[in-house]
C-alpha cells in the first residue's frame, strides 16, 4: 500500500502500464497495432515472397512452351514414322522380286499381286483410302473431270475413272480423274 491508498488515481495509472493490454477481469480486448515499420518489413516480405512466385511460374510457362515447341518440332519430323516402317516390307518384296533372275511371268504376276496387297494393307492401317467412284454422282470435291461423254440416262455421272483418287481419313489426298456423262443434245 502506498500513502494514499490502494485507490488513488495514481497507483491505477501505474498498474495499468505494468498490466497486459487485455484485462481478463473486464473482458474488454486492447489490439496493439504494429508500428509503421513492422508493417513495412512484413509488407516488403508478402512482396517478396509474391515475386518469387510469380518468377518460379514464369519460369515454369516458359519450360511448358519449350517443351511443346520441341514435341512439335518431333511430330512434325517423326510423323510418318509408322507408315515410313509399314512401307519398309514392300519395298523389300519389290527388291526381292527383282533381284530373281530367272523369273517366269506367272511367278512375277504372282509376286507383285502379293506385294500389292502388303501395299493395300498399309494404306488400310493409314487411313488412306481409295476413291472409285465408277457410276457415282461426280462430286467435284473428291473427283476431276477430264472428260465429257454424251451418254443417255441422268448426267453428271461418273462413268470411268482413268486414276483412282485417295482419301487421308476424310480429306482428299488426291482427287479421281474421271469421265463425266452429260445428257445427249436435244
Amino acid at each position: 500500500m502506498t500513502e494514499n491508498g490502494p485507490d488513488t488515481p495514481a497507483d491505477e495509472h501505474a498498474g495499468n502500464a505494468a498490466a497486459p493490454a487485455g484485462n481478463a477481469d473486464s473482458g474488454i480486448t486492447v489490439e496493439v497495432k504494429p508500428s509503421v515499420e513492422e508493417q513495412l518489413v512484413l509488407a516488403t516480405q508478402k512482396a517478396q515472397e509474391h515475386l518469387e512466385s510469380w518468377l518460379r511460374a514464369k519460369a515454369e510457362t516458359e519450360n511448358l512452351r519449350k517443351r511443346a515447341q520441341a514435341d512439335i518440332a518431333s511430330a512434325h519430323k517423326y510423323g510418318v514414322e509408322n507408315l515410313a516402317e509399314a512401307l519398309l516390307p514392300v519395298r523389300d518384296s519389290l527388291e526381292a522380286a527383282l533381284a530373281v533372275e530367272n523369273t517366269t511371268l506367272e511367278s512375277l504376276r504372282s509376286g507383285v499381286e502379293l506385294t500389292l496387297k502388303q501395299l493395300k494393307a498399309v494404306f488400310e492401317k493409314a487411313n488412306l483410302k481409295e476413291i472409285n467412284p465408277v457410276n457415282e454422282k461426280f462430286d467435284p470435291h473428291r473427283h476431276q473431270a477430264m472428260t465429257m461423254v454424251t451418254r443417255p440416262g441422268e448426267p453428271n455421272q461418273v462413268v470411268e475413272v482413268m486414276q483412282k483418287g485417295y482419301l487421308l481419313h476424310d480429306r482428299v489426298v488426291r482427287p479421281a480423274l474421271v469421265t463425266v456423262s452429260k445428257a445427249p443434245d436435244a
